[in-house]
């Protein structure tokens, strides 16, 4: 499929798809069936009937009476699309901890169901959303076609060079399967915006209104003036010089159908700020890492777009980091989203408010981060420790991996997960309260313990998680120093795990004082001290935790 250039040729404007819808957006994993483009008309001609509850806005009332009497969605999975939606849209920080608030004061689901029954959603923005899911939906006939054996998604378009990208699967930063997919449902999509919001047209064209435009403006923005500037999809296909292409009229103050795709088609170019550039062209980060196999260890690869990005396309890539510690609070990862890649036996600490994280191929790491405004995805995982507060936590096709959350969303066990351990958030350092404040992020409600398993291969008589025990259960010490005024775990620890750490304490106390009562000559003692520290040293070796010590060391300090 040929992709338009920079240059384009649709009155010099360039138009690309934004990050978030997708990446925060899109669930990796094949959409209910019910969410066809078939469905999705019914739905935008239903919302219009139902009048203000339905559009220009859709209450939860009316989607959920939709999504459980119309389409047999269970109500957990309505709220839970609706509740993704939400994730996109930008509110104040304070209006979200006011409604934090408010619901950690809920008693019952009666309350819950009430301060549910209150919001409502941008129906044309609600309904691309929807739509948006069919990007991992596995299409059987399309593998008959081309021979595969197993089902697969679309592959990615040709690049620049003639090579494929050669990338299928659930890879939910994959730009150009994003960008196949849009072009491919172009005209399905501008149909569907259409349907919902009924216009004027002629015998041969339809007229396409401005709010649907404007709507569509959720899933795309561009630049008339080489990237000097950015503006909304509205602005740019309203600009003077460019009405001829894209169909605007000043007499019906609507566009043409037909010639507002063929402007939009012709406008598409790749983000220039999306991962893909961010890997080729943008600016290499030297953080200093510490530990390794010696000074011949092979640095990770980190670059960011942040130089030149705007706040809505900045990128932080991780790669490869193996075998070493990364401990980072900076500007560079403030707001930014945050893609980790194939690290190995790491240690990241990534100290920052982040807008998103994604966690992928990682095996047998600790990754640590800040408060995250939206959503934490692990998919390809192995063996992996992840502490975050954040909005909402998925994971798919990992196994062996421990999340440790503070999240007032229940979180997504995604398919392809095997032995997954959910425990609760038992850390802090001295910023954590104000990042948290600044991404809008409360204490409470903490639902960790409540997940929400979505896809075929979830047993109810053999889940594929559990919850951590509290014989298991330790808090996280994070070894760096910072100023800051959090002192103490947000919202505390769950009543079982506090009594867990205070039984253990008691032990140690008892250990001590036997010791101590032990009638022990100094010879006795010093040889005793002697044996306990050789077992604990042979125990950190043993447990992995000696060469997380050792990376804490920095480079040419002394000891190491």
């Amino acid at each position: 499929m040929k992709m338009t250039t920079m240059a384009g040729t649709g009155g010099g404007v360039s138009l690309w798809l934004k990050v978030d819808p997708f990446y925060i957006g899109a669930l990796p994993v094949p959409p209910h069936p019910k969410l066809s483009l078939h469905y999705l008309r019914k739905i935008a001609v239903y919302a219009k009937s139902k009048g203000k509850a339905g559009f220009p806005h859709l209450s939860y009332p009316v989607w959920k009476h939709i999504a459980c009497n119309k389409l047999n969605i269970s109500e957990e999975l309505a709220w839970m699309y609706f509740e993704g939606f939400d994730l996109l849209c930008e509110y104040p920080p304070g209006d979200r901890l006011k409604l934090a608030q408010q619901v950690a004061k809920c008693k019952n689901k009666e309350q819950e169901d009430f301060l549910r029954n209150q919001a409502s959603v941008d129906t044309l923005q609600f309904l691309l959303y929807l739509f948006l899911q069919q990007v991992y939906k596995i299409s059987l006939r399309s593998s008959l076609v081309i021979g595969d054996e197993w089902p697969s998604r679309s592959k990615s378009p040709i690049a620049s060079d003639g090579r494929t990208s050669g990338t299928t699967g659930t890879k939910n930063l994959d730009e150009n399967s994003h960008m196949t997919f849009f072009q491919n449902n172009i005209h399905d999509i501008l149909s569907l915006l259409i349907e919902a919001d009924s216009y004027a047209g002629s015998a041969s064209d339809v007229l396409l209104s401005v709010q649907c435009v404007d709507a569509l403006g959720f899933l795309l923005e561009g630049s008339a003036d080489q990237l000097k500037t950015f503006k909304s999809l509205k602005e740019l296909a309203m600009l003077q010089q460019v009405q001829s292409k894209s169909g605007y009229s000043k007499i019906t103050l609507s566009f043409s159908f037909r010639s507002f795709e063929t402007w939009l088609r012709n406008c598409l170019v790749s983000n220039p700020h999306g991962v893909i550039a961010c890997v080729s062209a943008g600016q290499r980060l030297a953080w200093p890492t510490s530990g390794g196999d010696g000074d011949g260890m092979k640095r990770g690869k980190m670059a960011t777009n942040a130089n030149k990005a705007p706040k809505s396309c900045k990128f932080v890539v991780l790669s490869q980091v193996c075998k070493q510690t990364l401990a980072k609070t900076s500007a560079t990862l403030v707001d930014a989203r945050v893609k980790i890649h194939r690290c190995h036996h790491a240690f990241i600490y990534l100290l920052s408010p982040l807008k998103y994280i994604s966690i992928e191929k990682c095996r047998n790491s600790t990754i640590v981060v800040g408060a995250v405004e939206t959503t934490v995805h692990i998919n390809g995982c192995e063996n992996t420790r992840v502490v975050a507060a954040a909005r909402r936590y998925s994971i798919s096709g990992s196994n062996l991996c421990t999340l440790h959350m503070l999240t007032p969303t229940r979180p997504l066990l995604l398919g392809g997960n095997d032995s997954i351990t959910l425990a609760p958030y038992h850390t802090h350092y001295p910023l954590l309260n104000q990042h948290m404040a600044r991404v809008g992020l409360a204490s409470h409600p903490n639902i960790w313990d409540q997940p929400l398993c979505i896809g075929p291969d979830h047993q109810v008589d053999n889940p594929n998680y559990q919850l951590m025990t509290p014989k298991d259960f330790f808090t996280f010490v994070i070894p760096f120093d910072m100023v800051g005024d959090t002192k103490e775990i947000p919202g505390g620890l769950p009543a079982m795990y506090e009594k867990a750490l205070d039984q253990r304490e008691k032990e140690i106390q008892g250990w001590q004082q036997t010791v101590k009562e032990g009638g022990l000559t100094k010879a006795q003692r010093k040889q005793f001290q002697t044996l306990v520290e050789n077992k604990f040293q042979a125990w950190l070796a043993e447990s992995g935790h000696k060469r997380e010590l050792d990376g804490l060391v920095p480079p040419g300090a002394p000891g190491k």
